[in-house]
């Protein structure tokens, strides 16, 4: 594009792209499908999980604490306790999201092997597309390492229930193994490190499959690997309402391949207002760490808040990252647990301090909000809020956390996408009502 077409078309850019918005009242116009009670327009019906935050009552929502269950079972339930029985998990939520009930341990096991025997990958897969011009960004690495699958699978267009289940196996096996692999072609590319290829060890759970394949010397204790466990339990699935597995609903209503499908949900996690969002969380705390002296005085942590809440401090917006969810009011049950067991991981590491602070901007946000504001909003600290904390405490790479997000949510995706392409289905297709009710006359090129 010339530099006068450019500069053209940004003097034209807003008048382009904007509307009266009065409009959106006029037609009802529900952006971002949700009402103006915050609650989102129910788009369809769901078998697979339930994230209740608040009722409904007399056309008032009331919140409630938030309960977020999967195929009818209570997350805290599927995360499991610690004990005579403590195992991981992971593979166990992600065999109920696909297959709708829980496992038998005969069963468990051969879904764990059927995990097991996928994480190959092609040969020459690793050189050429992982090594081979490697972005910067690994989220969209792994968007085309999908898309390149896809031409790997002789039977990628059959859209037979089987081939869907062997396909999501297959990526749920190969996702964690792409990551780490392309977490190590970034950093040799852009920052002269050494690239790390592990072989995988059979045998070993998602968790520690990643954790060996990350760390160097391929170490790991036991609670660390099941402290990743608990990260991937609650990141697999929330809801088919939140924008990645709408979009991966979306794209299997048109009736394309699950290589597309699942590459767009991982472009739509990408997103800084979704996915993305823990990558914010993270930089917001480490500007109170570099700005608070004592980070045990409440009083310099609400001062600091204050600052975020009237757009002096952080990047200006105002909004204080971690805290608020779309849904969840009183409590996100996510974030409960992650805290529990992070306190745990915490407590008598050099990490304890920094764990309290996250649980006083955690306490403090509300009320400053509410006196810096003068609104009182029902807000609960969001997963995000300890997620960052708890990968930074495993030592993993902060381009790895939404990476790592995807690879569990993998599991998520997979089970909407067999619901949306059951029997029955409709492409999805919401109306856009046209703000340009004027005919323009059709003028020949040569007299414009």
């Amino acid at each position: 594009m010339s530099e006068s077409t450019f500069v053209d078309f940004l003097e034209r850019y807003n008048e382009l792209n904007s509307f009266d918005k009065s409009l959106l009242v006029r037609h009802d116009v529900k952006r971002g499908l949700r009402n103006a009670d915050g609650s989102g327009v129910v788009a369809g019906i769901t078998n697979i999980s339930n994230v209740h935050g608040y009722v409904m009552s007399d056309g008032d929502k009331i919140p409630d604490e938030g309960r977020l269950s999967l195929r009818g079972y209570d997350i805290n339930d599927l995360i499991g306790h610690e004990g005579a029985e403590r195992r991981f998990n992971f593979e166990e939520v992600a065999y109920l999201l696909l297959m709708g009930d829980l496992p038998t341990r005969s069963q468990l096991e051969g879904f764990v092997s059927a995990i097991d025997a996928e994480r190959e990958l092609p040969d020459g897969f690793t050189a050429s597309m992982i090594m081979g011009a490697t972005p910067p960004d690994i989220m969209n690495l792994l968007e085309r390492s999908i898309l390149l699958l896809y031409a790997y699978d002789p039977a990628s267009e059959d859209r037979s229930i089987s081939k869907e289940i062997a396909t999501a196996i297959q990526l749920l096996s190969r996702l964690p193994r792409i990551a780490v692999l392309s977490h190590y072609a970034r950093v040799s590319r852009y920052e002269g490190e050494s690239m790390i290829m592990h072989r995988f060890r059979p045998g070993e759970s998602t968790a520690e499959t990643f954790l060996s394949m990350l760390r160097p010397d391929r170490s790991y204790t036991p609670e660390e690997a099941r402290m990743l466990d608990i990260m991937l339990c609650l990141h697999a699935e929330h809801g088919g309402g939140n924008n990645s597995t709408f979009t991966c609903r979306v794209l299997s209503s048109s009736d394309t391949d699950p290589y597309s499908t699942y590459a767009a949900a991982i472009g739509s996690l990408k997103g800084k207002r979704h996915g993305g969002a823990n990558h914010q969380v993270l930089a917001m705390q480490r500007e109170f760490k570099e700005n608070i002296s004592d980070w045990s005085d409440e009083g310099q942590v609400a001062d600091y808040l204050a600052k975020i809440v009237r757009k002096e401090a952080f990047d200006h917006t105002g909004l204080v990252y971690g805290m608020g969810h779309a849904v969840y009011t009183k409590s996100d049950p996510r974030a409960v647990i992650l805290k529990r067991f992070a306190r745990e991981l915490a407590q008598g590491t050099g990490f304890e301090a920094e764990f309290k602070l996250l649980e006083t901007i955690e306490r403090l946000s509300p009320e400053v909000i509410l006196n810096v504001k003068g609104t009182k909003k029902d807000m609960c600290a969001n997963v995000d809020m300890y997620s960052g904390f708890v990968y930074e405490m495993l030592g993993i790479p902060q381009d790895l956390f939404t990476p790592l997000f995807a690879c569990a949510r993998m599991a998520g995706w997979a089970a909407h996408r067999l619901e949306e392409i059951a029997p029955g289905g409709r492409i999805i297709r919401p109306a856009y009502k046209s703000s340009n009710k004027a005919f323009r006359t059709y003028v020949p090129i040569d007299e414009r």
